[in-house]
């Protein structure tokens, strides 16, 4: 089996049925699909449909995340709230605690929702992009197991951590930076794993202090702390590790200390040799432009800005200079009408899940 299009009309039914199979109910079986297929719409292969798998679908299975959300609104102020997850699933407390945030960003000017005990929540951009579409300028941030050594370390205490912020612009796409604060991170690897590629080296620190590049080892030992990601960066502090390493710590901080969650090694998902709840944390901030000096003006000096950044003098040897969020929506075009790629292992996966729930109403075009 090679890598096989499918159409989005029927990837997206079957994760949805699939999430319903597993006990998700269905509007929340929606809202994960949604957040999962974002990132194959984007060209992030990485948190898309690759994961659907492994990092939902097993671990609703093994009893480590709850199908049914609880969302707990612990404390709230007009523009503040706390929210526990309750260890429910990370894309419907993602989507609702950033849609308060929006709320009290309309009323008020501002909104901030922090959440704790949670799980994944998937592509991090879906959430600040809920914010660019109308208007608002979104931000968010997750700390998750730890996988990053700090600066001189070898021991891997940080999560990836991104540190995600969404603008409007007048173009057909925001400006959206969505990346995590270390030099790679884990499902970047998992995808390297499955398509058989080595870890460039600078990536990954072992004990020894050197640097690691085999990728199916590199996963074992980010697990049993053998190995560490590099912070942005990269390994020492000569390029400049030392600031991903400090963003990595910001958001670490906020996402556990706003709603009192737990951070660092309190992560792992291990107790006593046992898979348990990662009880993740998050922060969710929506800020209202019309609060400042109005929509459009700002959505207009945004899209200057990256006009002019993309206009200015290119490498002797490069094609063009893009803005985050661009090469994304590029990939979009190229795939709105076609479908999701779906590579060989995840196509095992899918029949996987498909034949455990009985959804055999679904044929696939690599079956066909």
């Amino acid at each position: 089996m090679a890598k096989c299009i499918v159409d989005w009309k029927t990837i997206a039914s079957f994760v949805t049925d699939a999430f319903v199979g597993v006990g998700v109910p269905e509007e929340d079986a929606k809202i994960c699909t949604d957040v999962l297929l974002e990132s194959d719409r984007r060209g992030i292969e990485s948190h898309g449909v690759n994961r659907f798998k492994p990092i939902y679908i097993d671990r609703i299975n093994i009893g480590i995340q709850n199908p049914v959300t609880n969302f707990e609104i612990v404390k709230e102020t007009p523009t503040t709230a706390v929210v526990d997850g309750h260890d429910g699933m990370g894309q419907v407390i993602g989507y609702k605690a950033m849609s308060m945030a929006i709320e009290k960003a309309k009323k008020y000017g501002m909104g901030m929702v922090a959440v704790r005990n949670s799980c994944h929540y998937g592509i991090a951009g879906y959430y600040s992009t809920m914010c660019t579409k109308q208007g608002l300028i979104g931000i968010t941030g997750t700390n998750a197991r730890p996988s990053i050594a700090p600066t001189f370390g070898v021991e891997n205490m940080l999560g990836t951590n991104p540190l995600t912020i969404g603008l409007p612009t007048d173009e057909e796409f925001p400006f959206v930076i969505d990346c995590a604060t270390s030099i790679t991170q884990r499902g970047k690897l998992e995808y390297y794993s499955r398509i058989g590629k080595e870890t460039p080296a600078g990536m990954v620190i072992g004990r020894d202090g050197k640097a690691k590049t085999n990728t199916d080892e590199i996963l074992v030992e980010l697990n049993t702390g053998e190995a560490a990601l590099a912070p942005l960066g990269g390994i020492g502090e000569e390029l400049a590790g030392y600031k991903g390493y400090s963003y990595a710590t910001v958001v670490e901080i906020l996402s556990a200390a706003l709603a009192q969650g737990n951070y660092l090694k309190m992560l792992t998902g291990i107790q006593d040799g046992k898979k348990v709840p990662y009880h993740l944390g998050h922060f969710f901030i929506a800020i209202d432009t019309n609060a400042f000096m109005g929509e459009d003006e700002f959505r207009k000096t945004a899209g200057d800005i990256c006009r002019a950044l993309r206009a200015s003098q290119k490498a002797p040897d490069a094609e063009r200079i893009y803005t985050a969020g661009e090469k994304e929506w590029l990939v979009w075009q190229e795939r709105k009408d076609s479908g999701v790629p779906i590579n060989e292992a995840v196509q095992q996966e899918i029949v996987e899940v498909r034949d455990a729930l009985g959804l055999t109403q679904y044929v696939f075009p690599w079956e066909k």
